[in-house]
Formats: C-alpha cells, sequence, structure tokens
C-alpha cells in the first residue's frame, strides 16, 4: 500500500475523495495539518504529500518545503497554469514526493498524479 497524507489549507476532503477514486484501492490517505503531513512523510510514515491552496504554493506547499525540502516539493499548479501531463509524470519520476496545487485543479492534476505514482 502506498500511504499518502493530504496536507495544505483548502479542500481537504474532495483532494481525499479524489485520491481515493483514483487511487484503484492501493492507497492510504491521511488528512493532517499540513505541519503533521509533512512531518508523516518526513518520518517514513508516508510516502506522498498532497496539498491544495489558492495559490498552489504558499499554504499547499510552505510546511512541507520546511520540514522535506525543497528538492523533494513542487507546484503542479498556480493560478492559470498547470503543468502539463508530462511535465507532472517527470516530477513524480524525478523523485519529487510532496505536490501543491491550486485547490480548483484538483479534478485535473489528481488523476496523473495517482496514474504515474500506481505506476513507479
Amino acid at each position: 500500500m502506498i500511504n499518502i497524507v493530504v496536507g495544505g489549507q483548502m479542500d481537504k476532503q474532495q483532494v481525499s475523495k479524489l485520491i481515493e477514486k483514483y487511487g484503484e484501492g492501493k492507497v492510504n490517505i491521511s488528512v493532517k495539518s499540513d505541519i503533521d503531513a509533512a512531518l508523516a512523510v518526513k518520518s517514513g510514515q508516508a510516502h506522498y504529500y498532497f496539498g491544495s491552496c489558492a495559490t498552489g504554493a504558499g499554504g499547499a506547499l510552505a510546511m512541507a518545503i520546511g520540514i522535506i525540502g525543497a528538492q523533494q516539493c513542487i507546484s503542479v499548479s498556480i493560478p492559470g497554469q498547470i503543468l502539463s501531463e508530462d511535465q507532472i509524470k517527470q516530477a513524480v519520476n524525478d523523485g519529487k514526493i510532496a505536490f501543491g496545487f491550486v485547490n480548483t485543479d484538483a479534478e485535473k492534476v489528481i488523476p496523473i498524479l495517482m496514474k504515474e505514482i500506481l505506476n513507479k
């Protein structure tokens, strides 16, 4: 099983439901505060961190960047811009483990992220 924590500041329940929908029964999902979620990844209790906010960066990833490290985090969407499917896949394959995105882009980026994580 792949352990995924949902942090960030917005729409945690929606994000969790989308991860479950696209997780093909192969994921455990925990919804936590952004600090607790980042600590879970840092300690090895979780494999991946998903966070959403209005900008896809600050509230979505700030604690993950501070705790896990910027080199393992990426904003896959910011207002008005979503990374391409190939860029998102590349981020997963490059070892990124914390993903931030604009809450309204969740339905666009989570299917791509989950497909690539499950294929890894």
